[in-house]
């Protein structure tokens, strides 16, 4: 089946290619969560518009990259959840908040789609997060998840 991606899919493409996946894959998780859309002739019109949102989102060449590397390595990020007596957490903390305490704390926006969490985040203390920002430059940064 003929798909448009709207969003980045590690190993598949990134958004406006038009890939071919088996039906399955793109009717029961690319197409119900959003990644991508179904290939129609007048869909030509839609990919267009979905690189030219890409091009204006992303961070086009390794200088750009390494200016933001810079920046994201220079912020320090506390994030404050909820937690038990024994430090471990309700929930997890999950690459959308890692990225909005980025914003918060004085950073560059990062799109949460580019934060990497090793395994995911359950207890209180620092933490290592990877942010990609282009396909040869990853910024490595310290999180404090401290107890609300």
């Amino acid at each position: 089946m003929k798909i448009i991606l709207t969003h980045e899919v590690s190993g598949l493409g990134t958004a406006g290619d038009v890939v071919d996946v088996k039906d399955g894959y793109a009717r029961n998780y690319l197409v119900p969560r959003g990644f991508a859309i179904r290939w129609t002739k007048g869909g030509e019109k839609d990919v267009e518009q979905i690189r030219r949102g890409r091009k204006i989102r992303e961070i086009a060449t390794i200088e750009q990259a390494n200016e933001v590397k810079g920046r994201l390595e220079g912020v320090s990020v506390k994030l404050a959840v909820r937690a038990g007596d024994a430090g471990r957490l309700f929930g997890s903390v999950t690459p959308a908040d890692v990225a909005s305490a980025i914003k918060a704390a004085g950073g560059p926006d990062v799109d949460k789609r580019r934060v990497e969490l090793g395994s995911p985040i359950k207890t209180l203390g620092a933490h290592q997060v990877s942010v990609r920002l282009h396909a040869e430059v990853v910024a490595k940064l310290g999180v404090e998840v401290v107890a609300a």
